[in-house]
Protein backbone atom coordinates (compact mmCIF):
# COMPACT_ATOMS: atom_id res chain seq x y z
CA UNK A 1 0.00 0.00 0.00
CA UNK A 2 1.43 3.35 -1.05
CA UNK A 3 1.71 6.07 1.54
CA UNK A 4 0.22 9.50 0.93
CA UNK A 5 2.67 12.39 0.83
CA UNK A 6 1.62 13.39 4.37
CA UNK A 7 1.99 9.83 5.66
CA UNK A 8 5.42 9.48 4.06
CA UNK A 9 6.69 12.69 5.63
CA UNK A 10 5.39 11.76 9.08
CA UNK A 11 6.93 8.30 8.79
CA UNK A 12 10.35 9.95 8.73
CA UNK A 13 9.94 11.31 12.25
CA UNK A 14 9.97 9.41 15.52
CA UNK A 15 6.97 9.78 17.80
CA UNK A 16 7.10 12.93 19.88
CA UNK A 17 6.23 11.89 23.43
CA UNK A 18 5.12 15.34 24.60
CA UNK A 19 2.86 15.89 21.61
CA UNK A 20 1.50 12.34 21.79
CA UNK A 21 0.56 13.12 25.39
CA UNK A 22 -1.41 16.12 24.16
CA UNK A 23 -3.27 13.97 21.63
CA UNK A 24 -4.17 11.47 24.33
CA UNK A 25 -5.20 14.26 26.69
CA UNK A 26 -7.54 15.77 24.13
CA UNK A 27 -9.26 12.42 23.67
CA UNK A 28 -9.47 11.80 27.42
CA UNK A 29 -11.12 15.17 27.99
CA UNK A 30 -13.57 14.87 25.10
CA UNK A 31 -11.91 17.68 23.15
CA UNK A 32 -11.77 17.76 19.34
CA UNK A 33 -8.30 17.19 17.99
CA UNK A 34 -7.98 20.30 15.85
CA UNK A 35 -4.39 21.02 16.81
CA UNK A 36 -1.94 22.37 14.26
CA UNK A 37 -0.65 19.65 11.92
CA UNK A 38 2.55 17.95 13.09
CA UNK A 39 4.52 19.29 10.12
CA UNK A 40 3.43 22.83 10.84
CA UNK A 41 4.14 22.30 14.53
CA UNK A 42 7.75 21.57 13.68
CA UNK A 43 7.76 24.63 11.43
CA UNK A 44 6.50 26.82 14.28
CA UNK A 45 9.42 25.73 16.46
CA UNK A 46 11.84 26.50 13.64
CA UNK A 47 10.29 29.90 12.87
CA UNK A 48 10.48 30.99 16.50
CA UNK A 49 14.08 29.84 16.77
CA UNK A 50 15.17 31.29 13.42
CA UNK A 51 13.51 34.65 14.08
CA UNK A 52 15.01 34.93 17.54
CA UNK A 53 11.59 35.82 18.92
CA UNK A 54 11.39 36.10 22.69
CA UNK A 55 7.83 37.32 23.34
CA UNK A 56 5.21 35.11 21.72
CA UNK A 57 1.45 35.54 21.59
CA UNK A 58 -0.78 32.57 20.82
CA UNK A 59 -4.48 33.06 20.08
CA UNK A 60 -6.15 29.71 20.75
CA UNK A 61 -4.46 27.31 23.19
CA UNK A 62 -6.74 24.25 22.89
CA UNK A 63 -4.76 21.42 24.54
CA UNK A 64 -1.29 22.91 24.38
CA UNK A 65 0.02 21.28 21.20
CA UNK A 66 0.94 24.48 19.41
CA UNK A 67 2.04 26.04 22.72
CA UNK A 68 4.64 23.31 23.15
CA UNK A 69 5.83 23.76 19.57
CA UNK A 70 6.12 27.53 20.00
CA UNK A 71 7.82 27.43 23.40
CA UNK A 72 10.39 24.90 22.21
CA UNK A 73 11.80 27.55 19.89
CA UNK A 74 12.35 30.08 22.67
CA UNK A 75 15.75 30.92 24.02
CA UNK A 76 16.43 31.50 27.69
CA UNK A 77 14.08 34.05 29.23
CA UNK A 78 11.57 33.88 26.38
CA UNK A 79 7.87 33.86 27.19
CA UNK A 80 4.60 32.69 25.65
CA UNK A 81 1.31 34.48 26.31
CA UNK A 82 -1.58 32.20 25.36
CA UNK A 83 -5.22 33.21 24.96
CA UNK A 84 -7.98 30.63 25.40
CA UNK A 85 -11.74 31.12 25.57
CA UNK A 86 -12.63 28.01 27.58
CA UNK A 87 -11.21 27.66 31.12
CA UNK A 88 -11.16 23.87 31.01
CA UNK A 89 -9.14 23.92 27.80
CA UNK A 90 -6.63 26.35 29.27
CA UNK A 91 -6.17 24.00 32.23
CA UNK A 92 -5.62 21.00 29.93
CA UNK A 93 -3.07 23.03 27.99
CA UNK A 94 -1.33 24.06 31.21
CA UNK A 95 -1.04 20.44 32.33
CA UNK A 96 0.50 19.43 29.01
CA UNK A 97 2.91 22.38 28.98
CA UNK A 98 4.09 21.49 32.47
CA UNK A 99 4.50 17.83 31.54
CA UNK A 100 6.69 18.93 28.64
CA UNK A 101 8.86 20.99 31.01
CA UNK A 102 7.66 24.28 29.57
CA UNK A 103 5.14 25.41 32.16
CA UNK A 104 7.36 28.23 33.40
CA UNK A 105 7.37 29.85 29.96
CA UNK A 106 3.61 30.30 29.51
CA UNK A 107 0.97 32.64 30.94
CA UNK A 108 -2.70 32.05 30.10
CA UNK A 109 -5.40 34.65 29.60
CA UNK A 110 -8.83 33.01 29.78
CA UNK A 111 -11.91 34.50 28.15
CA UNK A 112 -12.89 36.19 24.91
CA UNK A 113 -9.72 36.72 22.89
CA UNK A 114 -10.77 40.17 21.72
CA UNK A 115 -11.12 41.32 25.33
CA UNK A 116 -7.76 39.80 26.25
CA UNK A 117 -6.13 41.44 23.24
CA UNK A 118 -7.59 44.81 24.15
CA UNK A 119 -6.26 44.41 27.69
CA UNK A 120 -2.79 43.55 26.40
CA UNK A 121 -2.91 46.51 24.03
CA UNK A 122 -3.93 48.89 26.81
CA UNK A 123 -1.01 47.56 28.85
CA UNK A 124 1.20 48.54 25.88
CA UNK A 125 2.45 44.99 25.49
CA UNK A 126 4.36 44.15 22.33
CA UNK A 127 5.34 40.84 20.77
CA UNK A 128 7.69 39.55 18.12
CA UNK A 129 5.76 36.41 17.16
CA UNK A 130 2.02 35.77 16.80
CA UNK A 131 0.25 32.48 16.15
CA UNK A 132 -3.44 32.72 15.24
CA UNK A 133 -5.46 29.50 15.48
CA UNK A 134 -8.83 30.28 17.03
CA UNK A 135 -12.38 31.07 15.87
CA UNK A 136 -12.16 31.86 12.19
CA UNK A 137 -14.63 34.74 12.24
CA UNK A 138 -12.17 36.62 14.42
CA UNK A 139 -9.15 36.25 12.12
CA UNK A 140 -9.29 39.75 10.54
CA UNK A 141 -9.68 41.33 13.98
CA UNK A 142 -6.83 39.26 15.41
CA UNK A 143 -4.60 40.32 12.54
CA UNK A 144 -5.24 43.99 13.21
CA UNK A 145 -4.49 43.52 16.92
CA UNK A 146 -1.30 41.68 16.02
CA UNK A 147 -0.21 44.53 13.77
CA UNK A 148 -0.96 47.07 16.48
CA UNK A 149 1.21 45.20 19.02
CA UNK A 150 3.95 43.94 16.71
CA UNK A 151 7.57 44.85 17.03
CA UNK A 152 9.39 45.63 13.80
CA UNK A 153 10.26 42.33 12.13
CA UNK A 154 7.65 40.38 14.07
CA UNK A 155 6.33 37.14 12.56
CA UNK A 156 2.58 36.52 12.19
CA UNK A 157 1.33 33.01 11.43
CA UNK A 158 -2.29 31.95 10.79
CA UNK A 159 -3.42 28.31 10.60
CA UNK A 160 -6.32 26.62 8.77
CA UNK A 161 -6.67 29.35 6.18
CA UNK A 162 -8.13 26.97 3.57
CA UNK A 163 -10.90 25.65 5.85
CA UNK A 164 -10.76 22.17 4.32
CA UNK A 165 -11.65 23.46 0.88
CA UNK A 166 -14.36 25.91 1.90
CA UNK A 167 -12.18 28.97 1.33
CA UNK A 168 -11.75 28.16 -2.36
CA UNK A 169 -15.34 27.04 -2.93
CA UNK A 170 -17.41 29.96 -4.33
CA UNK A 171 -20.59 28.28 -3.11
CA UNK A 172 -19.44 28.71 0.49
CA UNK A 173 -20.31 32.17 1.77
CA UNK A 174 -20.71 31.71 5.52
CA UNK A 175 -19.27 34.26 7.98
CA UNK A 176 -16.24 32.12 8.87
CA UNK A 177 -15.36 31.60 5.21
CA UNK A 178 -15.73 35.28 4.40
CA UNK A 179 -13.63 36.25 7.41
CA UNK A 180 -10.82 33.88 6.46
CA UNK A 181 -10.87 35.13 2.87
CA UNK A 182 -10.56 38.69 4.17
CA UNK A 183 -7.67 37.60 6.41
CA UNK A 184 -5.89 35.91 3.50
CA UNK A 185 -6.36 38.93 1.27
CA UNK A 186 -4.99 41.21 3.96
CA UNK A 187 -1.99 38.95 4.53
CA UNK A 188 -1.27 39.01 0.80
CA UNK A 189 -1.83 42.71 0.11
CA UNK A 190 -1.21 44.72 3.28
CA UNK A 191 1.79 46.97 2.61
CA UNK A 192 2.91 46.58 6.21
CA UNK A 193 3.65 42.90 5.62
CA UNK A 194 5.93 40.64 3.62
CA UNK A 195 4.17 37.29 3.33
CA UNK A 196 3.46 33.95 1.77
CA UNK A 197 0.69 31.37 2.02
CA UNK A 198 1.50 27.66 2.05
CA UNK A 199 -1.36 25.51 0.69
CA UNK A 200 -0.24 22.21 2.29
CA UNK A 201 -2.35 20.44 4.94
CA UNK A 202 -5.11 23.01 5.66
CA UNK A 203 -3.11 26.06 4.70
CA UNK A 204 -0.72 28.28 6.64
CA UNK A 205 -0.16 32.02 6.26
CA UNK A 206 3.22 33.43 7.27
CA UNK A 207 4.02 37.14 7.35
CA UNK A 208 6.78 39.42 8.59
CA UNK A 209 5.99 42.93 9.78
CA UNK A 210 8.15 45.38 7.85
Amino acid sequence: MNLSDDQYVESLYAEDIDLARVKAGLAANGMRDISVHAGYGRLLTMLVEMSGASELLEIGALGGYSGICLARGLGGGGTLTSLELIPEYAEVARVHMEAAGLGDKVTYYVGDAKESLEKLKQEERSFDFFFIDADKEGYPIYLEYALSMAKSGAVIVGDNILLRGRTTNPDKQGPAVQAVRAFNEAIASDERLRSTIIPGYDGLAIAIVK
